[in-house]
């Protein structure tokens, strides 16, 4: 058919010629996916002093390295292979294979049926092929995802990957009649240690005529530290927050703790896994918080004045501190204060 014929044919007609050409175009595309293979199959690259095919492609027909990468990819799932006695054997995709060289799928089709097989048995090639065959490479791709989500959706979810241990350092040195120290802690010792300086970090105001605090938070944090090795020396004496000995607050749905899924939470928003919440839930002084679906995993069982330590430990676990906007962690505090913040969740 000539240009000059065009205007002489119905709508119809230039439609079918136009998708006769478009299927003659890409069964041509698998010939030449077919000499690709072939110049892979020779090691073509190291022969022509190359780094790789798609080096050659890029000089050779002039493609951007994507696409000659793309080419070479379709290549290898489309094209035989061939044993090292010289036998040849099977596509990787035999059925896109066929389709390919029938001028049935694009480029596009072969690159996405490839990517919806890597989640599928072989059986179902030729059921993803059909749809390659009557949609475009984006409507495939929707496709076969609803047709991995049905096979597999009854499965057990897929396990995150082991995270790499965390190693915990400390460093001392002396200088100028001083101990320096510089400590790296994974999360879990990093979330103890935050929950034993804090209490003993706060600011301390002996009267209302001392005025504010006047140390620096490093000041504090360091005086605290000093406190705390004298508190460690003891033995017997540790410190208390709001009422009870140091607690450290992991927050997980039991659900997920027995199935050992997702992540648990720790007092400072900190997450770890679920492996690791079941080692802490073995040890003494780590208590098990069951919330409810309204917040309310507990009976305080008759009014009084002042939260009971374990009320206290659920308003930390759901509100991280005080309720009231912007008033900081430091709003979990004493009956004295009460009268000041009557706004606050406020423990003994």
């Amino acid at each position: 058919m000539s240009e000059a014929d065009l205007p002489l044919l119905s709508t119809s007609e230039v439609l079918s010629s136009l998708v006769d050409e478009v299927t003659e175009i890409r069964a041509r595309e698998h010939a030449v996916m077919r000499k690709i293979a072939e110049l892979d199959r020779r090691g073509a690259a190291s022969e022509l002093g190359y780094k790789d095919l798609p080096g050659v492609l890029q000089h050779a027909v002039r493609w951007s390295r994507n696409t000659a990468k793309q080419w070479v990819a379709n290549a290898g799932l489309l094209g035989p292979g061939i044993t090292p006695t010289g036998s040849e054997i099977a596509p990787e995709l035999p059925v896109t294979a066929l389709a390919a060289a029938e001028g049935a799928l694009s480029v596009e089709h072969v690159a996405v049926v490839a990517e919806v097989m890597k989640e599928l048995p072989a059986e179902y090639e030729q059921a993803v092929v059909d749809l390659a065959r009557e949609h475009d490479p984006h409507a495939v791709r929707a496709m076969g995802r609803k047709l991995v989500y049905a096979l597999y959706q009854n499965d057990p979810e897929p396990r995150d990957p082991e995270p790499a241990r965390q190693v915990n350092q400390h460093v001392m040195r002396w200088k100028d009649d001083c101990l320096e120290i510089r400590a790296s802690l994974d999360k879990v010792t990093g979330a103890k240690y935050e929950a034993l300086m804090g209490p003993l970090a706060k600011p301390r105001p002996t009267t209302a005529e001392e005025g504010p605090d006047p140390r620096s938070r490093a000041e504090r944090e360091g005086d605290a530290l000093a406190e705390l090795v004298d508190l460690m020396l003891r033995a017997d004496q540790l410190p208390e927050h709001g009422g009870e000995p140091v607690t450290l607050t992991v927050t997980m749905r039991y659900d997920d703790l027995a199935d050992q899924l997702g992540q648990g939470m720790l007092d400072n928003g900190e997450r770890i896994p679920a492996a690791e919440v079941r080692k802490l839930a073995c040890n003494a002084g780590i208590i098990p918080l069951i919330l409810g679906e309204k917040s309310q995993p507990m009976d305080i069982g008759r009014k009084t004045r002042s939260f009971p330590a374990g009320i206290r430990r659920v308003l930390v676990a759901r509100d991280k501190g005080c309720a009231f906007p912007g008033v900081r962690h430091e709003a979990l505090s004493t009956n004295s204060e009460v009268k000041d913040r009557r706004r606050c969740y406020v423990a003994s």
